[in-house]
């Protein structure tokens, strides 16, 4: 009986230390996370910003993010927290040697010199604006041959390599999960191949979807990526 109010004891004051650390963090951050300002964004987002160097995003994407080059990704309806996340993964962090995306043959990518003298501030409205857009011009799936074996991939994935169902993440009908992984749905084949590419290749990085690419061959990566653009 001795040791177990000792036990219990011990396990109230723990408890209320955690309680109290957790109050200082939240009297720290009161001020909860800043949210984007939407018209800055629109704007930057259709005329940049001349005096930093800053381009117009609407040259490439397209209105509200909808793209009409398939090498260019439509950025519209993706959430929030993911465009801001990507945005900052094209500039070199102070200490580091690269950015944590790439181009071909792990050269800076060419967004890197877009998202350079963008402020935390700059791509967390630019995303904020993206994230409220209409997908008006989504890509469709293009090859009737590789509906059978990217529809597998997707639903299923390739169980005698370990490569996961694509659905597991990015949700059945590829509109993805808010702040984790991004909507495929409409997004152009070519694209979503080039950045599966990538990730086998570790010219982007991250750790999850490294270990998935580097189990896709040539014919998986063709075939998952036509079959996502056509999801709805």
């Amino acid at each position: 009986m001795k040791h177990l109010l000792s036990r219990l004891l011990f396990s109230s004051v723990a408890l209320l230390g955690a309680c109290s650390v957790s109050t200082v963090v939240l009297a720290n951050d009161v001020a909860g996370p800043v949210k984007p300002d939407v018209a800055k964004g629109a704007k930057l987002f259709n005329e940049g910003d001349p005096a930093r160097g800053v381009i117009a995003c609407l040259t490439c994407h397209g209105t509200g993010g909808n793209s009409v080059l398939p090498t260019n990704p439509n950025l519209s309806a993706q959430s929030h927290e993911y465009l801001a996340k990507q945005l900052s993964n094209f500039k070199v962090l102070p200490g580091a040697e690269l950015a944590v995306r790439r181009g071909a043959d792990g050269a800076p990518s060419v967004m890197a010199a877009m998202a350079g003298p963008l402020t935390t501030e700059d791509m967390d409205n630019l995303a904020g604006y993206l994230s409220q857009q209409k997908l008006t011009a989504p890509a469709t799936a293009t090859n009737p041959k590789l509906v059978e074996q990217g529809q597998k991939i997707w639903r299923a994935g390739v169980p005698e390599r370990n490569v996961p169902a694509c659905a597991g993440c990015h949700s059945p009908n590829g509109s993805g999960i808010p702040a984790q992984y991004p909507r495929l749905s409409g997004q152009y084949p070519d694209y979503i191949a080039t950045q599966l590419n990538y990730f086998r290749a570790g010219y982007r990085s991250a750790p999850m979807m490294n270990a998935v690419a580097g189990r896709m061959n040539d014919a998986d990566i063709k075939a998952v990526s036509d079959y996502a653009a056509g999801l709805r």
